[in-house]
């Protein structure tokens, strides 16, 4: 996997089997597909796709479940976290059979950047680089100085990560405890939705807390035992 020099590194848990589709079934087929792909040319290879969805959606987490699909073949990068560097720091990352650009609309505004944008977006093409962006708006939304990044940038197949109902939070978050090896009744994670928040991160965080708190008293992630652990949480945060 092609890496950062900010020391980037892709989140284990970040695979597809462990993100609960919901009404993202056709986006989350879609980014299999060329995960799948061993053919760097056909179509699906050359296509670029524009993901975008509300903070704590998702986005993040699928952009990495393609590259640990991929392998060597891919190589992430996040524009929130890489602004500090110059742009020509993504020179090169087009030869990656797949390239996954997160927080593409950190930079927008910034016509170096977006420059250096427009050129990966061209040599990407050129080389049939399977190109998938993740932001917070739609392509055409970012404030974009740069009209040939912008035509670029609207020419991508686009998909909104859709955020989950609470039945579907509670799906996700058994789906997390079974890949940490707990077990979460659906009593319990009905709790955690109806008085957390209710973004995917912010649950995952919690539930994340609470099985090094059962470990820890060697009790079940049982409503009393999660209510005392959120309290005593709570408390060493005031």
């Amino acid at each position: 996997m092609k890496q950062l020099a900010l020391g980037v590194r892709l989140r284990a848990e970040a695979v597809f089997a462990s993100f609960w589709p919901g009404p993202n079934a056709e986006l989350v087929a879609a980014l299999q597909a060329p995960a799948l792909s061993a053919a760097p040319d056909s179509p699906a290879a050359a296509a670029a796709l524009w993901i975008w969805g509300a903070r704590g959606s998702g986005k993040t987490h699928l952009l990495q479940a393609v590259c640990a699909g991929a392998g060597d073949a891919a190589a992430y990068f996040p524009l929130a976290r890489s602004v500090a560097l110059p742009p020509e720091a993504l020179a090169g990352f087009e030869r990656s059979r797949v390239l996954c650009i997160d927080d593409v609309d950190a930079v927008a505004g910034d016509p170096a950047w977006e420059a250096a944008l427009f050129r990966l977006f061209n040599a990407a093409a050129e080389l049939r680089t399977r190109l998938i962006f993740a932001a917070a708006a739609p392509p055409r939304r970012p404030a974009w100085l740069l009209e040939d990044w912008r035509s670029r940038a609207a020419s991508c197949v686009v998909y909104q990560l859709r955020e989950l109902d609470d039945a579907g939070r509670i799906e996700a978050l058994q789906l997390h405890a079974v890949q940490r090896g707990l077990q979460l009744p659906y009593e319990a994670a009905d709790y955690l939705v109806k008085r957390m928040p209710r973004d995917s991160h912010s649950l995952f965080d919690i539930l994340d807390r609470l099985d090094e708190a059962s470990w820890v008293a060697q009790r079940r992630l049982t409503i009393p035992f999660i209510r005392d652990a959120l309290e005593k949480h709570a408390g060493t945060k005031s």
